[in-house]
């Protein structure tokens, strides 16, 4: 069990790094902003690994170096959008562009739950009940995405545009780890 436990802490800490963004990008809508992310994140987490752990290698074969293209280029493309928000628009008011979409989580959930769907595979060998497992997964993305976005918003009144700027570093990062790891 405490194996399926800390897969679940690091399968949670790309959900939670982009909850950071999250939080430090909308501060105006935080509260709902932590439900949702939470609940995107939390499903995407939980649902992707049911997916290898009964559908096996098939999937995982079809979508072969795919996966890692498909996290990367989500991943770059929001985080040099915040980069250049960040930059362009330094004004902390301004309301353009700073709020997320049912789209623009859906998408960051799938980015981010990419590498959950190779984590099927690892519970198999594990030996673990898949849907328990699943469900732990879920339920530890939920909790770390929700704490992420009230967090990031703590930190984007303490830095200010810079947090957005960070954000958006973090992101292209995260892109890159998934394509080079």
């Amino acid at each position: 069990m405490i194996d399926v436990i800390t897969l679940a802490v690091a399968l949670s800490m790309d959900a939670f790094a982009v909850s950071l963004t999250i939080g430090v990008r909308d501060i105006t809508r935080v509260r709902k902003l932590a439900w949702l992310a939470a609940l995107y994140f939390g499903a995407f987490q939980g649902i992707m690994p049911l997916f290898t752990y009964f559908g096996g290698i098939a999937i995982l074969a079809w979508l072969g170096s795919f996966a890692q293209w498909i996290a990367f280029i989500l991943l770059v493309i929001i985080g040099l959008k915040m980069i250049y928000e960040a930059i362009f628009f330094a004004d902390k008011n301004s309301s353009t562009s700073r709020t997320y979409s049912h789209y623009a989580l859906l998408l960051l959930a799938v980015a981010t739950s990419i590498d959950a769907l190779a984590a099927g595979f690892t519970l198999t060998v594990m030996s673990a009940n898949g849907v328990y497992a699943c469900l732990l997964l879920g339920i530890t993305a939920f909790i770390f995405s929700y704490v992420g976005v009230h967090l990031g918003q703590r930190t984007s009144n303490w830095l200010g545009n810079k947090a957005e700027l960070f954000g958006g570093i973090v992101l292209v990062l995260l892109g890159c780890k998934v394509l080079l790891l």
